[in-house]
């Protein structure tokens, strides 16, 4: 096996943990969604939530597949053509990045602490209350 065709496994490998990432973290989005919604009883942090989970996923898929992106293209095939066409993708998913925290954050990127994917997803997980409001005062 070669260089390039381990090296484009290698690209493969990211665009399915990509994917994959993307994919669980739909799901688990809105089940903490629903799960605020439940347990606060007020829809409106439940789409807050929903909103800021769906950002730092897509911001945690669209950095693993630039990575993928990368390792296809500076080791399987450097052309200058995949260059070129490298630089556009990387060039419209910072413009996505920079979108999508902007949006969830509410300000601009200069004017906060830089987050990751991750980071903002583990950040609305942390928002969903640990049980509802009518189990607090019972207990």
């Amino acid at each position: 096996m070669t260089f390039a065709e381990v090296m484009d496994h290698v690209a493969q490998a990211f665009e399915s943990l990509g994917a994959l990432v993307l994919s669980v973290g739909i799901v688990w989005s809105f089940l903490l969604a629903v799960l605020t919604w439940h347990r606060s009883g007020r829809p409106k942090q439940a789409y807050g939530l929903l909103r800021q989970a769906l950002g730092g996923t897509l911001l945690l898929g669209l950095e693993i597949l630039v990575a993928a992106d990368l390792v296809r293209t500076i080791a399987v095939a450097p052309t200058v053509t995949n260059v070129l066409i490298l630089g556009l993708i990387v060039l419209i998913r910072t413009f996505l990045s920079f979108s999508l925290e902007t949006e969830i954050s509410g300000t601009l990127p200069w004017r906060r602490a830089t987050a990751s994917g991750a980071d903002v997803f583990s950040q609305a997980a942390a928002k969903v209350p640990k049980s509802k409001p009518s189990d607090q005062a019972e207990g």
